[in-house]
């Protein structure tokens, strides 16, 4: 006898319709739908849910895989009341999902949805998984939109303690986090399952070209800049450096970001001309665009609101076997790049420090080895199929657990 498929609620801030809602979301769902039926929970952002071709894809996809999608537009403001109104609207329709579904198990992506399913757990003892992704507070505080100390971070704080403590499992996506976890937390994460799995890519989409023929180098950068959390000024400087060294480097960078103002700050001048790209491309576009790149560039922001990131676009530029240039103090960057040796590490935004990074990385180019050990390293650390297993593995160890209510 067939045996029925146990319930599982997923709740997202990010859109499903965004590239990193199919990176990081829709791909997992996609794996972990086989074992699973699964309620999805996203919000959407205006722009794209009024797009009625991605809005039928998405539920084409959706509809593929056996997902019950349930779309949220995204508000932004008002931005306190908004936010509010949306998390009081959103825990009524969980509690709903749970109840009328049958849900077993909570996937809470990110702190708000992980708020959501601490007040669900304390309605109807539902068990849930803290997906963290990044420290959220100190992400905040960086980007300038609280301040520590303040009501509001110590609100959020109050919250984080009691979603590590009441949930089931704890994800992370860096062992430099949950290190700096266990320091802050030691009575909330004792005994606590916890899981490191990094940002993971489709590598079977990302994949090394089978030849480049072109007579220049193409400097990449994937994803947004203008977030606060991206330092756009080390960009400009890796810029503009490189452009004077390499008359004939190119600059393509892949964003949503406004394109008229990243332009201002990357190359006010328009020294750059045609030599600087900046556009937006769907999702199903970019293994080509990050194909075509020879290298990538990601600079972010320092500091303990970075601990706990793994940036998507490492994973995806690695998986094309192409090497990155990166800062310190992101996550376990840093570590992979030195560990692995596919890619230069910049020590600083002055003149000299982008120039002897830039001559690093001409050193490293010249090995026949560089694009095989990028894309080996890829499949070591941030394989789809691997993050997949590690996510269901936590799921049956809750819902198979001597407490948990769930039947087949």
């Amino acid at each position: 006898m067939k045996q029925t498929k146990l319930r599982v609620l997923y709740i997202t801030r990010n859109g499903l319709l965004e590239p990193l809602g199919q990176s990081q979301v829709m791909n997992y769902l996609r794996g972990l739908s086989k074992d699973y039926k699964i309620s999805l929970i996203s919000y959407e952002k205006m722009e794209d849910f009024n797009n009625k071709i991605l809005l039928s894809r998405g539920q084409a996809d959706c509809n593929a895989y056996g997902i019950r999608w349930l779309p949220q537009l995204y508000r932004p403001y008002p931005r306190l009341i908004g936010l509010m109104f949306s998390m009081l609207r959103l825990i009524w329709i969980a509690r709903r999902e749970v109840t009328c579904q049958k849900i077993c198990l909570i996937h809470a992506r990110s702190y708000i949805p992980a708020s959501i399913a601490l007040a669900v757990n304390k309605l109807t003892a539902i068990p849930f998984v803290f997906d963290m992704r990044a420290l959220w507070p100190e992400e905040l505080i960086t980007a300038g939109r609280i301040n520590r100390g303040s009501f509001v971070h110590k609100v959020i704080i109050k919250i984080e303690r009691a979603c590590l403590q009441k949930s089931s499992a704890v994800v992370s996506l860096t062992n430099a986090a949950v290190n700096y976890l266990k320091s802050k937390y030691p009575t909330e994460l004792k005994n606590k399952k916890i899981a490191v799995i990094p940002t993971c890519t489709d590598l079977e989409s990302f994949t090394p070209p089978v030849i480049k023929k072109k007579t220049y180098t193409t400097h990449g950068c994937v994803g947004t800049i203008l977030s606060g959390w991206f330092l756009k000024d080390w960009l400009s400087s890796w810029i503009n450096v490189v452009s004077l060294r390499d008359p004939k480097a190119h600059f393509e960078i892949i964003t949503r970001d406004n394109t008229q103002n990243l332009r201002l700050i990357i190359d006010p001048l328009n020294k750059l001309a045609d030599r600087l790209t900046i556009e937006s491309k769907l999702y199903k576009d970019m293994p080509n665009i990050v194909r075509r790149h020879d290298l990538s560039v990601m600079f972010f922001s320092q500091g303990l609101s970075k601990l706990g990131s793994a940036p998507t676009r490492l994973a995806e530029a690695l998986g094309c076997g192409i090497p990155v240039v990166v800062n310190e103090g992101v996550g376990d960057v840093a570590e992979i790049v030195r560990k692995n040796n596919v890619g230069v590490i910049v020590e600083g935004i002055s003149k000299e420090k982008m120039e002897k990074a830039f001559e690093s990385l001409l050193t490293l180019m010249k090995d026949p080895k560089l694009n095989a050990r990028c894309r080996s390293t890829s499949e070591n650390l941030f394989s789809l199929k691997s993050g997949t297993e590690s996510y269901r593995k936590i799921y049956n160890s809750i819902i198979n657990s001597k407490d948990s209510t769930c039947v087949a």
